[in-house]
């Protein structure tokens, strides 16, 4: 089971189990987890699948690209801490109305409804970030994410890409259509790491972790 400590205590996002733990502080205070379901959140699946790092640890600074309606960003907003901060990009204003209501709570999560294809239209909102993660069903997802990654990531931070064979190359073989995405990537001065794939939780999808090396 994958938990994440949770920001806001007593507070589900998605009608996700929380539980509650006694804590080693002398006033004996109860620490509350929330379950993260490896099933709705390639990340969590990457995590469960044996991604060795995704590089978001507490005070991270993270952009989020295709965020939906916030149930994997609540989590990496349990693993930033408040002194971290998550930039959530969603294209839709449907599932966009959902994030911004979950950031009303957590309000270390700033909601950024845009296409992420279009970085310079959110450039006022964020500062550099340490992580790029992405879970975007767009063909041209490995170029979206070294368009931000040119705006935000700081060299020697990291891209973490949730890669959906189906939606880039329906008539190739899975494993081609992610050895072109990282050749993607590779192009873009980036350096591959590890990459898995996200069985049993998703068909034909890898996770893959790089590290940004523009020249200075």
């Amino acid at each position: 089971m994958l938990v994440t400590k949770n920001l806001v205590p007593g507070e589900s996002v998605y009608g996700e189990k929380r539980i509650s733990i006694d804590s080693a502080d002398v006033d004996g205070a109860k620490v509350e987890y929330r379950v993260w379901n490896p099933f709705r959140s390639k990340l969590a699946a990457g995590v469960l699948g044996g991604m060795d790092k995704i590089f978001i640890v507490p005070g991270s600074k993270v952009l989020y690209l295709g965020a939906a309606s916030g149930t994997s960003v609540s989590h990496v907003a349990d693993i930033v801490g408040p002194e971290g901060v998550v930039y959530a990009v969603e294209f839709s204003h449907r599932s966009g109305r959902d994030l911004i209501n979950m950031a009303k709570k957590r309000t270390n999560v700033i909601p950024i409804i845009e296409d992420a294809r279009t970085p310079h239209k959110y450039r006022i909102l964020l500062s550099t970030v340490d992580v790029i993660f992405a879970d975007i069903a767009q063909p041209d997802q490995a170029r979206i994410v070294a368009l931000n990654a040119h705006e935000f990531l700081k060299v020697g931070g990291h891209a973490v890409i949730s890669i959906k064979a189906n939606c880039i190359d329906s008539t190739a073989p899975a494993e081609a259509v992610f050895d072109r995405e990282v050749n993607v990537l590779r192009g873009e001065m980036f350096k591959p790491l590890e990459q898995i794939t996200l069985e049993p939780y998703e068909r034909d999808h890898a996770m893959v972790t790089a590290r940004y090396i523009r020249h200075m």
